[in-house]
């Protein structure tokens, strides 16, 4: 006889959005979390006062939210945008839990993914505190490309400028004056939204990853 690790049968719900929804999940985060199927979502937060803006997380393929309050069980005081149409995957926060409780290779590979995002959150701060726009925009564009990177990895992909700003804490005018000088410098080209790398060499050496 079989015994279920949960205590009733559990129906994953599939939920799409529409680009530019601003998708209010926060009562709903409390009961599910969310894997992105395919798409891509936001969580930011909103300085109302001033209107400046911060991007924490772009979530697309395989991402999973609102681990905060997998953990901890509490609100979390984000908001979320719908960058372009998305596909999620909603399933009973319990269930997770108890997935976590019970299997210990699940567990493992959910705290790395944690761990990953602790990570990039560190290295986000770290660089609105420690690094100029221009130093920042580049580094994303590096990550941009690659695909060890969990959290930027093709993100700028059809992303506007005042998307892209909201990612490393600028606004739109700033980052376009920082995409022209990179093109006059003929390091990259821009193609219907979509950055190309024209010499990496002249790009990793504006963040003195090549000496």
């Amino acid at each position: 006889m079989k015994t279920s690790i949960y205590p009733y049968k559990i129906k994953a719900q599939v939920i799409t959005l529409k680009k530019g929804d601003a998708a209010y999940l926060a009562d709903e985060l409390r009961k599910n979390v969310y894997v992105v199927k395919e798409g891509k979502i936001k969580s930011y937060q909103l300085n109302i006062e001033n209107g400046k803006e911060q991007t924490l997380y772009i979530y697309s393929d395989n991402h999973i939210f609102d681990t905060v309050t997998i953990l901890d069980g509490d609100e979390h005081d984000v908001s979320y945008e719908v960058l372009e149409d998305t596909t999620l995957i909603a399933y009973p926060i319990e269930f997770i839990r108890n997935l976590l409780y019970s299997f210990p290779e699940f567990s493992q590979k959910f705290y790395l993914y944690i761990a990953k995002q602790m990570r990039y959150m560190e290295e986000m701060l770290t660089d609105i505190s420690l690094y100029s726009t221009s130093e920042r925009l580049v580094k994303l564009i590096v990550q941009d490309f690659n695909p060890n990177n969990l959290f930027r990895f093709n993100i700028l992909d059809g992303l506007s400028h005042t998307e892209t700003a909201n990612l490393i804490g600028t606004v739109r005018h700033i980052v376009e004056r920082h995409l022209k000088e990179l093109k006059n410098e003929n390091i990259i080209n821009i193609v219907n939204r979509k950055i190309q790398i024209l010499d990496s060499e002249k790009l990793l050496k504006k963040i003195n990853l090549l000496t």
